[in-house]
Parts: C-alpha cells; sequence; structure tokens
C-alpha cells in the first residue's frame, strides 16, 4: 500500500555515497522508519529491473523520498511514504508513470500534518501504474494499472519509457477488455532469482554498516570483487586471514560503534573461533559484527572433499559458539527481511550474527579496477614455472599449496606421463603447506624436500617463516610463486605485490632468500635453490591468471596420501 503524506518537520539523514537500482545520481535515504524532511530527491525512473526491489525496500525501512531538486528544500508534501506492503513488494512498478505522479501538491508547508486530496485523479493513479491502492487523506483509492502513454496522454506530456522490475524480458501480456478491471501480475515463482551484489551492498549500508573487512571466497567472489570496485580503500579490507579480519571489525567498532561486515569462506571458521569467543562474545567485550560465510560444503550439494565435513558441521559450529545465523536469500526481498532480523539482534544482543551464503547466492559481478598485480612480457605464468619446477626437481618430495597450483601440478605430471606419488597435493588447510613441508624435511633428513607456496597462503600464516628459518635444515627448500592476488576465488588483490618476501625470510633465519622474476632469471634461480643448502628461500613473481579448461585432480584425497607416504617410505 502506499500512502501520500505530508511531511514532518524533521532532520534528514546523510546520504550514502551510492544507491544501486536508481538511475545516475539517484539518492536514497537511511534511517528511522518515519516520514522524513530530506534535501535531495531520486530520478523519476527508479523502477529499473530488480533495483526497484532494494530501492522499496529501503524506502519501507526509511520513511520515504522527497521528488524535488538536489539544490533545495523539500517542496511541500511532495513525500511519498513506503509502508507495510510495500516492504513485501507491490510497489515495485513504481515510477513508470512519473509525470503524473510527481506532480503531488500536499499541505501548505514541510511540518504539516494534514493532508488534501490530490488535485488529479491523473496524478494519483501515477502511484497506480503497477495496479495498487493509493490512501490519500482519509479516503482510499483504487486505481488499476495504466500505461505511461495513458497517463501522459491524461496529462498532455510525453510519455516515460516503462521499466520491466521483475524480467529481463518483457512478458505478452493477455488482450483485456475496456471493461477489465483486473490486475495481472507475471507467473515468475519459478524463476531463478540471483541477489544483486549492489542491492546487497545498499542493504548493508542502509544499516549504517560502511566498513568490509575479510578473506575472499569463491562463493563470495561476486559481491567481494564489488566491495573491491566500489567500497574506498579506508573502508575496505583484504586480511591476511579470518581472525586477523574479526579484530580489526571489532577495533572499527570500538572506534565508531558501527557494526562492520566480515567475509570469509567456512573453511577460515577455524580461524576466527578465538577472536569469536575471547573477544567479540557477549560474555567477553561483546562486540557486534556481521559475518558473511561463504557455505562450501553445503549438505547435498557436489563439492570438493576438503569441503564436504566442514560444510556439513558449519550450523552446528556456530551453535556451539553462540552465533545466530540465518541463510541469506537470493533475492532483494528476503535479504532485506533477514538482514532486519540480523540488525535488531547485533543492535539488542550486541554480539555477532553470521549469515550463511549458499552456492550461486549472488548475481555476476566482474572485477573491473586495477588490483596492482604484476605484468611484463617477458614474465610467466604460473603453470609455466610449475613446469620448470618439475624439470629441475624429477624425484624430489614436493608439498604443494591450496588452490590452483596443486591442480596446475596435478595435470602437468598427467600431460607428461609421471605419476602423482611425488607430490603431496595441499588442497585444504590454506597457509599451513610450509608447514608440512618442514615436518616431512625433519622426519626425512636424506631427503630435498621442495614446498611450493602461494602469496596469499605464505601471508594467512607468515609466522611460519620463523619456525622454518629458526629450523636450520638443510634440506628444507621454500619456492613461493607470487602473482599478487587471491587467483581461485575471484582475483581480489593480496598485497603482496609490494612485499619483500626474501628480505623477509632473511630477517626470519633463512640461510639463503632471493627474488627472480623473468624467464632469464628464474632457470638459473631454480639451478641455486636444488643445489644450495637450506633452509633457502625463492620467490618467483608470476602473471596473474589459470587456463579457463583447468581440471581438477581425479585421484581421491586418500590415494594422494597412500602414493605419497609410499613414496616417503622408500627414501
Amino acid at each position: 500500500r502506499i500512502r501520500v503524506l505530508a511531511a514532518p518537520q524533521r532532520p534528514c539523514p546523510r546520504w550514502p555515497d551510492f544507491c544501486p537500482g536508481l538511475m545516475a545520481g539517484s539518492r536514497f535515504l537511511e534511517g528511522a522508519a518515519a516520514v522524513r524532511r530530506c534535501r535531495a530527491a531520486p530520478s523519476p525512473a527508479w523502477a529499473v529491473r530488480q533495483g526497484a526491489i532494494a530501492a522499496a525496500r529501503v524506502a519501507g525501512s526509511c520513511g520515504g523520498w522527497c521528488y524535488g531538486s538536489s539544490s533545495s528544500s523539500c517542496p511541500a508534501g511532495e513525500v511519498v511514504s513506503m509502508t507495510g506492503a510495500t516492504r513485501r513488494g507491490a510497489a515495485v512498478g513504481l515510477g513508470s508513470t512519473w509525470p503524473a505522479a510527481r506532480r503531488l501538491q500536499l499541505g501548505s508547508a514541510c511540518g504539516s500534518t494534514s493532508s488534501r486530496l490530490l488535485s488529479s485523479s491523473a496524478a494519483a493513479r501515477g502511484f497506480a501504474a503497477c495496479g495498487t491502492v493509493a490512501d490519500v487523506g482519509r479516503r482510499r483509492f483504487c486505481f488499476p494499472a495504466i500505461t505511461a502513454e495513458e497517463a501522459a496522454a491524461e496529462e498532455g506530456e510525453e510519455a516515460q519509457p516503462t521499466f520491466k522490475a521483475s524480467l529481463s524480458e518483457p512478458i505478452p501480456a493477455a488482450k483485456k477488455s475496456d471493461q477489465d478491471n483486473r490486475v495481472y501480475r507475471p507467473m515468475d515463482e519459478t524463476v531463478r532469482h540471483f541477489l544483486n551484489p549492489a542491492h546487497f551492498f545498499a542493504l548493508l549500508r542502509s544499516h549504517g554498516t560502511s566498513f568490509f573487512v575479510g578473506v575472499p571466497d569463491s562463493l563470495l567472489k561476486d559481491v567481494c570483487a564489488y566491495f573491491t570496485d566500489n567500497v574506498p580503500k579506508g573502508s575496505h579490507i583484504i586480511s591476511a586471514n579470518e581472525g586477523t579480519a574479526l579484530a580489526t571489525a571489532a577495533g572499527h567498532y570500538l572506534a565508531t560503534e558501527n557494526i562492520a561486515c566480515v567475509y570469509l569462506q567456512n573453511s577460515g571458521l577455524g580461524n576466527t573461533v578465538n577472536p569469536l569467543l575471547s573477544l567479540c562474545s557477549a560474555k567477553v567485550y561483546s562486540i557486534p559484527v556481521l559475518l558473511l560465510i561463504g557455505w562450501r560444503g553445503e549438505p547435498g550439494k557436489k563439492d570438493e572433499p576438503q569441503h564436504l565435513l566442514q560444510g556439513k558441521l558449519t550450523p552446528s559450529l556456530l551453535r556451539e559458539m553462540n552465533v545466530p545465523f540465518e541463510i541469506l536469500p537470493d533475492y532483494a526481498e528476503g535479504a532485506f527481511e533477514v538482514l532486519e532480523t540480523a540488525y535488531a539482534y547485533m543492535r539488542r544482543e550486541q554480539a555477532p550474527f553470521a549469515l550463511l551464503v549458499k552456492k550461486q547466492t549472488f548475481e555476476k559481478y566482474k572485477l573491473s579496477s586495477d588490483q596492482g598485480s604484476f605484468s611484463g612480457s617477458e614474465m610467466l605464468h604460473r603453470e609455466e614455472i610449475l613446469e620448470h619446477i618439475i624439470d629441475m626437481f624429477p624425484a624430489d618430495p614436493l608439498v604443494t599449496t591450496t588452490g590452483f597450483t596443486s591442480r596446475e601440478i596435478f595435470e602437468l605430471r598427467a600431460s607428461k606421463g609421471q605419476p602423482h606419488e611425488q607430490d603431496f597435493l595441499t588442497v585444504g588447510s590454506m597457509g599451513h603447506c610450509s608447514s608440512i613441508a618442514l615436518g616431512i624435511a625433519v622426519s626425512k633428513p636424506s631427503a630435498q624436500v621442495l614446498c611450493i607456496d602461494g602469496d596469499g597462503a605464505a601471508i594467512m600464516h607468515m609466522g611460519s617463516l620463523v619456525t622454518a628459518g629458526k629450523s636450520g635444515l638443510p634440506n628444507f627448500k621454500h619456492l613461493l610463486i607470487n602473482n599478487a592476488v587471491h587467483d581461485s576465488v575471484g582475483g581480489q588483490p593480496t598485497g603482496a605485490s609490494s612485499v619483500d618476501f626474501a628480505t623477509i625470510a632473511r630477517a626470519c633465519g633463512y640461510r639463503v632468500a632471493e627474488r627472480a622474476r623473468t624467464v632469464d632469471e628464474i632457470i638459473p634461480a631454480l639451478r641455486r635453490l636444488r643445489d644450495g643448502e637450506g633452509p633457502y628461500f625463492l620467490e618467483v613473481q608470476a602473471l596473474p591468471g589459470a587456463r579457463v579448461d583447468l581440471g581438477r585432480p581425479t585421484t581421491t584425497t586418500y590415494q594422494n596420501k597412500e602414493d605419497f607416504m609410499g613414496m616417503l617410505g622408500r627414501i
């Protein structure tokens, strides 16, 4: 239901910097559920695709829009308050006959609590373009859906374009007689929905969340990419690991009293246990944080073995830590309701709340900004570097890191007709590859053990460099392929483009540490790594990206373990 009201004398809250679903220059209000006096106006053509849904939801919670120029105060009475059914989607089609609708003149001035009847039935029908009900003063008018052309003809104006609010393709409507006043809507209940990252971001902003921190995840890559492109650098931090992300969000709350959003894959929940239970818990410091968790290994969904148990246990882990959670719906209307619940809990209990994100919840969004990754005609991609490593270390045990690295090693072995027993593929346990290799090197002193690490993984648990460096093991070799991005989960930056890993490794106790970048540098550096005494560290800078047809290991994790242990047993 749409109610046309005069505006009471109340200040307008601050405007956010961005509102999706509105045309250029549009804005929406944040704030309490009341009709407000405001100083700026959204564009008339805001009812565009699912953006209209998000916009209507925000209007419902904020009290309404004022249709005036952005440089003047709110004209008398030109306020539309969205309440009740509007929050549930009744006003999705608003705005398609705006020239008539915008001419509301109610009340004598901002601050008046009285309302007069609309001077024109066409103006009222402007709000009924989708076939709805308008409350004017104390009288109710029911209007059938009318087209932009009909409204324009009645008002003597040129028609504005009509925007489809729910489907990208128009649905042919059955021909109606002149006496048929029934309202029809598309039968779209079975249409697959996706949550627009921009709409979700706008809903978070409407609740006062403007700070985002976390570790990228493949299920969240579209919304993470949106954050990377659209959130100011000072308000978005890609963290070393999930625990540090949660601690950073806690610091933001202590400084601003604003709730931050922490995004992560459920595999990273283990890293959050300590700060969740000993920092943010309602029984310790009671700090509210919104957790956005990619639900890998969701029961009933096909996924990789390293995610299956984690996915099954994720809800019970949250329950055991006293973190309430909801599943994030894949449509804006449902997301609005869930966020209302989440923020109400966080403000009332002063404690964290989690949103579980299923596979294919978000609409596609491609990262567009420059992420500071490496470039150069003489540089190599990771797979090309791995091929040189295989040739240089033909018989030594290799421990490869999470993500594309292990997948590329597996396919390189297959293409060369080589067995896979030499390689331990660390498909999970991000950041622990070097520690696994260190444990092997300690136990097999006669074998040269090579760890093939990645920049994101090394940063996640960089303290392991100290342990490896201080070990003094001559057979421990550590090679880090640095492409400066989280390649397998969307290409967000790791921050490693400006990190001098070789200097850090030397400071941590590695006997030798160096860096190679071009193809002419890589081959000699690999030879020195093979022949030198460890602990030896080599950083190889690489181009980002992987083959589009890159597959996954066809052997099971059990087979990989048994074959690798069998190979080690022969050393």
